[in-house]
């Protein structure tokens, strides 16, 4: 008797058990929570985002427990060869195929407006983190995104406020010929006269670009104090490279790398970039927490990661902490739980999701190290200041996103 009680109490446990685990699994699409990442996995971006990036959503995947409210989560990806075109069929055909929940990644601005054009369009939810363009949460603003981890109004702030305050208060841009390094520029522009410089100059270079010895002669040939380097990834190697060949920094101009990533400093040496001053949205050697996190990735990838990369694990467990909260992968309630959720965690401090979109949080302004002063092939950066979240990104008030009430 006692026996039969307890396998029928068994018994209804388990039926108890398998009737929640299904009805949890009923709230996500297809019974999974699909996650595709898509970026420049082979050209230009690659060591910024690419297979790395796709390393570390996989880690924030297999922290996570690998399902979510009993529910497996499933990771596709793509290379969009910095194509708007290939990125844009992409998406479609995973929200029309393969019912992807959400997409993550993306690196190259043109690409990223294309695909929030196409999520926007049939109901997606995409979280950038490579992209650094800040029209992506202003005026090409959707519902469908979220903006994580950096953007050119605060790199503008960040480092050409602070060359102006040290006296370079003259510049001639070099700007990458698509929407990131417009907007770089255009960011630029804005803070270096509202802080009484001037841009005496400028040119713009196709994107990619691999000879830069033209472009390095204008510049040089301008006067200007400072040379500003509104492009990035292998662009930016490039240009900073030719313009030690020319011995540009030797006739007294110096070099702004608007927007330069840790692969890139690794890849020049200190000896060709020591001293030169950027922002940045995080560094793996900032503190405990961040050097924990990097480390596993490193035995992993067997290279530290770039911001870009942390910001995508980090980006990944929230919106996975989101799904699981709100039981559901729906992307306007996983978007709604998102933006209810603080961000902190080794990546972000003071973070919060925004209505328009953008994840504000804390950015800081560091110094490539001399050769002496680093202790081992990573040791890159000095961070010198902390620029809060309030101030680092652009205010609402200024905001052209249709999703702001000014």
């Amino acid at each position: 008797m006692t026996f039969i009680k307890k396998t029928l109490a068994s018994s209804i446990a388990l039926a108890a058990a398998t009737v929640m685990a299904t009805s949890a699994q009923a709230e996500m699409s297809d019974g999974e929570v699909r996650i595709g990442y898509l970026a420049d996995m082979s050209g230009t971006y690659r060591d910024l985002a690419g297979p790395g990036g796709l390393e570390a959503l996989n880690m924030a995947v297999e922290d996570f427990g690998g399902s979510v409210n009993g529910a497996a989560i499933d990771v596709f990806s793509a290379d969009d060869n910095n194509s708007a075109d290939v990125g844009a069929n992409t998406v479609r055909g995973w929200i029309d195929q393969d019912n992807v929940d959400m997409v993550a990644g993306m690196v190259a601005s043109s690409v990223v407006i294309a695909v929030t054009k196409v999520l926007e369009e049939n109901d997606g939810l995409g979280i950038i983190s490579g992209s650094a363009a800040s029209s992506i949460t202003n005026e090409h603003c959707t519902p469908n995104h979220i903006h994580w981890v950096y953007d050119t109004y605060p790199l503008a702030n960040g480092t050409a406020k602070a060359i102006v305050d040290q006296g370079g208060d003259t510049w001639f841009m070099l700007t990458a010929d698509y929407a990131f390094g417009h907007a770089l520029e255009g960011d630029v522009t804005k803070v270096v006269e509202e802080n009484g410089g001037e841009i005496v100059g400028g040119v713009r270079h196709p994107f990619p670009t691999s000879d830069f010895s033209s472009y390095i002669l204008q510049a040089q040939g301008s006067g200007a104090k400072i040379v500003g380097l509104a492009n990035a990834g292998a662009d930016t190697v490039n240009a900073i490279n030719t313009a030690s060949q020319f011995g540009l920094t030797q006739a007294g101009q110096q070099l702004a790398g608007l927007l330069v990533f840790l692969n890139d400093v690794h890849a020049m040496g200190l000896e060709t970039t020591q001293g030169l001053l950027l922002t940045t949205g995080w560094y793996w050697n900032m503190d405990d927490e961040s050097r924990e996190w990097a480390e596993r990735y490193y035995e992993r990838v067997g290279r530290m990661p770039t911001m870009v990369q942390a910001g995508i694990y980090s980006s990944t467990m929230h919106y996975l902490k989101a799904v699981e909260e709100a039981g559901t992968d729906d992307p306007e309630t996983v978007r709604a739980q998102m933006a209810e959720m603080p961000v902190n965690d080794f990546f972000s401090r003071n973070g919060r999701i925004r209505e328009d979109g953008r994840m504000v949080h804390d950015m800081y302004l560091a110094e490539v190290k001399s050769p002496e002063a680093s202790t081992h092939e990573w040791d890159l950066y000095e961070i010198l200041a902390t620029i809060p979240a309030e101030e680092a990104f652009r205010p609402l008030s200024e905001s052209q996103c249709k999703l702001v009430q000014n």
